[in-house]
């Protein structure tokens, strides 16, 4: 870390503290995160964390989403973990053409929670740096209007960029119908420039290249160009972490 991103830091502990929390618990990459995303402005990113920090002690008291609280969603078998991308990122897959909307709100909520926080966590190594980032894949193949909801879409987006902030490196888009061209328009607008930078739609061969060297032939599935076999999200396992 430079010499300025340091006392950038420092500064936003300073604000942190001025706001009744703390930063004692977290080491300077996860603070980076929030800086980034409020463009390196201390006290935007200190309100940032300091809402993060209720969020999750509201929302994920014992710091983690049971299987067991969200055994609906996870029973669709519409989530992948593949492993670590050729850049070292998780790569979570989600296959559209599995989603059909439900009407519990909350358990959905969970599930968004559930699959950023089980993704992001196979890529630490030991512990947690702070800094760690994944790779989503959301499928479009064999999609029908039933499966659309661009309620939940916005839903998880909305709650990767409120609570999970520079955890997202790409986003891909494969297999877009013509009918859904108008439902990414609405969800786009919910969407920061920030994420819209980070998400491609595939829509020509050069894209679909770029899209299996980014992710890599070891964690791609076969059905994508790759070796990989699928992983339900439920069926991977976890490293253990240090203590």
């Amino acid at each position: 870390m430079e010499r300025n991103e340091e006392l950038t830091v420092a500064q936003m502990r300073e604000a942190v503290n001025k706001l009744g929390s703390s930063t004692e618990r977290y080491g300077d990459a996860t603070l980076m995160r929030f800086l980034i995303a409020r463009s390196l402005d201390k006290d935007k990113a200190a309100k940032m964390f300091v809402q993060w920090q209720k969020w999750r002690s509201d929302f994920v008291p014992r710091n983690c989403i049971l299987d067991s609280e969200v055994e609906d969603e996870l029973s669709a078998e519409k989530v992948y973990l593949q492993g670590l991308s050729r850049k070292g990122h998780p790569v979570v897959l989600v296959k559209g053409n599995k989603h059909i909307s439900g009407n519990d709100q909350l358990q959905f909520k969970k599930f968004v929670v559930h699959i950023l926080d089980k993704s992001i966590a196979s890529a630490f190594r030991g512990k947690e740096i702070g800094n760690e980032k994944m790779t989503a894949i959301l499928d479009l193949q064999q999609l029908s209007y039933k499966n659309i909801d661009s309620r939940a879409m916005i839903t998880g987006f909305q709650l990767l960029q409120s609570y999970y902030p520079e955890r997202l490196a790409k986003c891909y888009l494969l297999h877009m119908p013509g009918f859904f061209v108008r439902v990414w328009k609405l969800v786009s607008r919910f969407l920061d420039k920030a994420t819209l930078e980070k998400i491609v739609i595939v829509t020509n061969e050069e894209e679909r290249r770029e899209f299996v060297r980014d992710i890599g032939e070891e964690a791609l599935p076969e059905e994508y160009g790759g070796l990989a076999k699928l992983i339900l999200l439920q069926d991977f396992k976890l490293n253990p972490l240090d203590h």
